[in-house]
């Protein structure tokens, strides 16, 4: 089965800089990008079924096709950060811009696409509807997966009363099983899907064999979430919309039929208003679809390549 390559960046800051890792699908020369970037405490891998399942459909593209998937900084493979202020869509949007920097140099970029789910999709939002930024090509196809300029308080609240909680785990089951009770709004995964998703998301507390086991993420990711208060979500909201309407990418948005973070109202907004979204729904899905399902990757798949 193919399996992604790691790789590094190198990206500013204010305190000496930090490294951010991705793992690479795909022919590592291809000019046809998609760069796919995860949710708030989550990591790269979790894209490792729709990307093998775009290298696969896309094979048939001059060039073929190079799928990205990042660890944020704080979270996956990535450093963590000196200060935990960092932890907003200011740093995140630059480091995204140092790795497409990096991935042109590496192999010319014709093409680029983005698969954002929920944190990824806000930086997405604002890397393609920031006007000047110094992006190889314009984004051609952008993917909001259960995300959109406007986020229920409620769920704000509801994923800040666990994040930050890294925890210790026994095994991979254990931590898995733990995950599972926060994660049920995810929608139906087999035993087996959970498992694999749940892996890339723990580390070992030290290199001891019989260590036990933490989530992946640095704890202070959790620092800056935690001073949001509702007033400064409004606030928040304007900009998110005033980027929205920026875009010009061709955007499909995704959302779980039972989602508390992405509202009806906000995401019919989104397809008449900006780049007038698509929009998809799934049955039986709150916040948020983890595109492992197979009719979540063929939706995804078709707007991509279709």
């Amino acid at each position: 089965m193919t399996q992604p390559t790691l790789n590094y960046v190198n990206c500013p800051d204010a305190t000496g800089g930090h490294r951010m890792a991705y793992w690479q699908w795909g022919q590592a020369d291809s000019p046809n990008v998609v760069v796919c970037v995860h949710g708030l405490s989550r990591q790269g891998r979790d894209f490792d079924v729709l990307a093998r399942a775009l290298v696969e459909q896309g094979a048939g593209r001059p060039g073929g096709l190079r799928v990205v998937c990042v660890d944020v900084v704080g979270r996956g493979e990535s450093d963590w950060l000196k200060d935990p202020m960092g932890y907003q869509l200011r740093t995140y949007a630059g480091d995204m811009l140092a790795l497409m920097g990096q991935l042109h140099a590496q192999a010319p970029i014709t093409s680029l696409d983005w698969v954002g789910t929920s944190m990824g999709g806000l930086i997405g939002v604002a890397v393609c509807g920031t006007p000047g930024l110094p992006l190889p090509v314009p984004v051609r196809r952008l993917v909001l997966n259960d995300v959109g300029p406007a986020i229920q308080w409620q769920a704000i609240v509801r994923i800040g009363m666990y994040l930050g909680q890294a925890g210790h785990f026994g095994s991979v089951q254990q931590a898995a099983d733990a995950m599972w009770a926060i994660s049920q709004s995810f929608g139906p995964h087999t035993p087996e899907q959970w498992l694999a998703l749940s892996r890339p998301m723990l580390k070992r507390v030290s290199d001891a064999a019989d260590a036990p086991w933490r989530l992946h993420y640095d704890p202070a990711i959790a620092v800056p979430f935690k001073q949001e208060t509702e007033e400064s979500a409004r606030q928040g909201e304007a900009m998110l919309w005033q980027l929205y309407d920026n875009i010009k990418a061709e955007t499909l948005v995704i959302r779980g039929k039972q989602s508390d973070l992405l509202s009806p109202q906000t995401a019919q907004a989104m397809t008449a208003r900006g780049p007038r979204a698509r929009l998809v729904e799934f049955e039986g899905v709150g916040h948020a679809p983890t595109l492992i399902a197979a009719d979540q990757v063929a939706a995804v798949a078709g707007f991509l390549l279709g």
